[in-house]
């Protein structure tokens, strides 16, 4: 699982990779975490708001951090 976080290193971005990170923690899985911060990428996804959450190439959260219980929803439902 690859697991992207898109932002330009703000506070929420970096709250967002926390999150992120806590959540694969907790459910033991194996993924590649990484951070986008190059803006032309970020425009690759249509991200017009960061931070934003993409899990294998689908931008699942855009213009919001979401809790570290919402990403262990979404990275579930994505299984």
């Amino acid at each position: 699982m690859k697991i992207e976080i898109l932002g330009m290193g703000c506070q929420k971005c970096n709250k967002l990779a926390e999150n992120a990170k806590q959540a694969v923690a907790e459910l033991g899985i194996q993924a590649e975490l990484s951070k986008v911060e190059d803006f032309k990428e970020i425009a690759k996804y249509g991200v017009m708001t960061t931070p934003a959450l993409v899990v294998d190439g689908v931008v699942k959260v855009s213009g919001k951090v979401p809790s570290k219980d919402e990403i262990i929803a979404i990275l579930k439902a994505g299984n």
